[in-house]
């Protein structure tokens, strides 16, 4: 049986180089309000934040795109760290969801040039090729570019990992792929270009745990 002997912590924050939106249900929208809702806390001031999925998703995306794997769950090395629900393999790697840094949603709740309390209204449209005039208007809700979340992730390592430098890798791997891509939606429109400030890790032996809680 495998033994669980520690897990890593990686920390590090997430900047928005351009407006980023990670959509929500349209069902409650209001005549003549947003058409694309980015997606809220229930409570924080109703902010803004990046599901972990979101990130844990286009990151394995990614990396099966980079292995030339054609489907999900058709590369062994990125299903041992992601998990593959088919093959009953779970996750070694847990994405927390991610909010506003103190100082970004400080920052946003203060600024009086915001259409919505942290967000702001890009106007997109379609063009009629044949007229040349815009159509389709719809208003896509977006958190401004400059703020910065919180990220944590963890790695779960067993005793048939060693050390756990093979899976850290393969993240980091992952997210300078992400950096050069996008995350949410309308990526080839310029939304969601990001960037990671430099990665802390800490690890987390259990051993050595449960003697300091002791």
């Amino acid at each position: 049986m495998k033994t669980l002997i520690k897990k890593i912590k990686v920390t590090t924050t997430l900047e928005l180089v351009t407006g980023l939106h990670v959509g929500a249900s349209k069902d409650n929208v209001e005549i003549g309000g947003i058409d694309n809702p980015v997606i809220r806390t229930a409570i924080k001031d109703n902010q803004p934040y990046i599901p972990g999925s979101s990130l844990k998703g286009k990151i394995r995306s990614l990396l099966e795109q980079i292995a030339g794997a054609p489907e999900v769950g058709k590369n062994p090395e990125i299903n041992d760290l992601f998990g593959f629900s088919d093959d009953k393999k779970p996750s070694k790697i847990i994405f927390r969801d991610s909010y506003l840094s103190k100082e970004s949603a400080k920052q946003l709740k203060d600024s009086e040039n915001l259409d919505m309390p942290y967000t702001e209204g890009k106007s997109e449209n379609s063009i009629d090729r044949i007229k040349g005039i815009a159509k389709n208007p719809r208003l896509t809700e977006r958190i401004p570019a400059g703020v910065s979340f919180d990220i944590e992730i963890i790695i779960n390592v067993w005793d048939t990992d060693e050390d756990g430098e093979k899976s850290l890798a393969l993240l980091k791997k992952g997210i300078a792929a992400l950096e050069n891509d996008y995350l949410g939606g309308s990526g080839s429109r310029g939304y969601g270009q990001i960037k990671f400030s430099p990665l802390v890790t800490v690890d987390i032996p259990f051993d050595k745990y449960f003697d300091n809680e002791n």
